[in-house]
């Protein structure tokens, strides 16, 4: 079983032709309502890819019997909720100019509800975007754990991202969130680096870095035409903790969520076009070769 904690939110995807000035103003082309929240998506694509996951979130009264609460249901994500009453659910307003430039503002809602609450002890836990007194507590508790900070970096304070660091046996982030973090930390990236077993550097599209055992390793990305880049990173997780859980190699991993986070852009909505296993292996097989079982003692 693979925890997830972090946001579930609905997301508010909305096309400009470039982003405005200070006290400008541009018109919004597009704008479609979609399933979302990092850990929602992460859970979302572990189980679309057949493995057995729940999600630790918290959302508000508005949240049981909704559309997204039944599609939760009917791909197998259990659900572990902390509900607020009178909080709505959390909503991201993501904004994608024709740049390929994106601009996120994210509503906490129901997510406030962490802030008060005592994690459970668990087994195998990845922590997506959440409040960070909730997972250094998470982290603290886990016996094995993942960490991504994504766009809540800015709410951890050094000592918090510390406690993090010290805690985790895998690290996800992009190159601007790890430059981020030596920063909060001071430290280098080598030192960051080096205090942790493996490191997943995302380059958008110059492909990952996995960093683990004193080496780097380079994994490209798989060519598709780009819709939307909301939802490749947690794509990519779901398709790595999958893998990882079923006994693959790091590599491995690492190429599974690469193939994974290619379908999510394809279309607008980071839950839209998630792959199963089958799907996931004949592209996997189209770039790197067969996918064979991994090999588990």
């Amino acid at each position: 079983m693979i925890t997830v904690v972090g946001h579930t939110a609905i997301d508010h995807i909305c096309k400009v032709p470039v982003f405005p000035e200070r006290h400008g103003s541009v018109p919004v082309v597009d704008h479609k309502i979609y399933y979302g929240g990092g850990a929602a998506n992460i859970a979302a694509g572990i189980a679309r890819l057949g493995g057995k996951c729940e999600l630790l979130s918290a959302v508000g009264d508005d949240f049981e019997g909704s559309d997204y609460d039944e599609w939760m249901s009917s791909i197998g994500v259990q659900k572990r909720f902390i509900v607020v009453n009178g909080k709505r659910t959390a909503t991201c307003f993501l904004f994608n100019d024709e740049a390929g430039d994106q601009m996120t503002f994210f509503e906490w809602g129901a997510s406030t509800g962490f802030t008060d609450s005592d994690p459970p002890s668990l087994e195998f836990v990845h922590m997506a975007t959440a409040d960070p007194t909730y997972n250094v507590k998470v982290a603290e508790k886990a016996e094995f754990s993942s960490f991504d900070p994504g766009q809540d970096l800015i709410n951890y304070s050094k000592e918090q991202l510390e406690t993090i660091i010290d805690n985790i046996d895998i690290l996800f982030a992009n190159h601007h969130e790890v430059r981020r973090m030596t920063e909060m930390l001071k430290v280098s990236e080598d030192d960051l680096i080096e205090k942790i077993p493996v490191s997943i550097i995302t380059m958008s599209g110059d492909g990952s870095e996995i960093h683990t055992d004193g080496r780097i390793y380079k994994i490209p990305v798989v060519p598709v035409k780009l819709a939307d880049p909301t939802g490749a990173g947690d794509a990519y997780r779901a398709g790595f903790l999958t893998a990882y859980q079923t006994g693959y190699d790091i590599l491995t991993c690492c190429k599974i969520g690469t193939v994974s986070a290619s379908f999510t852009v394809e279309v607008i909505g980071c839950q839209t076009n998630l792959p199963d296993w089958k799907i996931m292996s004949a592209r996997y097989g189209e770039n790197f070769g067969q996918l064979e079982s991994p090999n588990v003692e």
